[in-house]
């Protein structure tokens, strides 16, 4: 199981590669938010509250991808833009989860961070899920990247994420926290670059 120490060197590994990654990234990211703006008439910066490491909330921050928020389970697709059907598909929305990864509210690699009503109703052993913080990739994503499609092709989504998906990804969670290494976060970040 992953050590207090393994959970340090992981948040110095964290920040020394998101200080790094930053100024690089820093116009593009401004950039996006702009064109976003323009490409679905809203804000740009899109904000969500997550589940975090101990079931703390926190704001996720993502490129505005969708025209309608207010969209079913697997058809967010549909409400995407042609623009943000391209962010979504490439993960280029998500890269200000680097300010996340900077503020310590998620990590480079570790379980995706859910919505409420998912990880912070986690019970038993199944709670140490809890003991990293969220990830920006990890092994349950890598595996579900292409979840939304999945999920429309289901009669019942809601159903099945939450009786067939949601119950994987604890299982994968799980083996990434007791069987955690360095080794394997730069293994999944390395898949994460090189396998999309």
């Amino acid at each position: 199981m992953i050590t207090k120490t393994q959970l340090k060197v992981k948040r110095v590994f964290d920040v020394v590669l998101v200080l790094f990654l930053l100024p690089f990234f820093i116009i593009p990211i401004v950039f996006l938010v702009i064109v976003a703006t323009f490409d679905t008439k809203k804000y740009g910066l899109f904000s969500q509250v997550r589940v975090g490491q101990h079931g703390k909330l926190f704001k996720i921050y993502k490129i505005r991808t969708l025209r309608d928020e207010q969209h079913k389970l697997g058809c967010l697709n549909k409400s995407a833009t042609v623009l943000g059907k391209y962010l979504r598909k490439t993960k280029i929305d998500e890269l200000p989860q680097l300010y996340n990864v900077l503020v310590g509210d998620m990590s480079f690699v570790g379980p995706r961070p859910d919505v409420e009503g998912f990880a912070d109703r986690l019970e038993g052993e199944d709670r140490i899920i809890l003991m990293v913080k969220p990830g920006v990739t990890g092994e349950a994503t890598l595996k579900y990247k292409n979840e939304d499609l999945i999920l429309q092709r289901q009669k019942k989504p809601e159903h099945y994420n939450r009786t067939i998906i949601w119950a994987d990804k604890v299982k994968i969670n799980k083996n990434y926290v007791l069987n955690y290494s360095f080794y394997l976060d730069l293994k999944l970040i390395l898949k994460s670059i090189f396998n999309r």
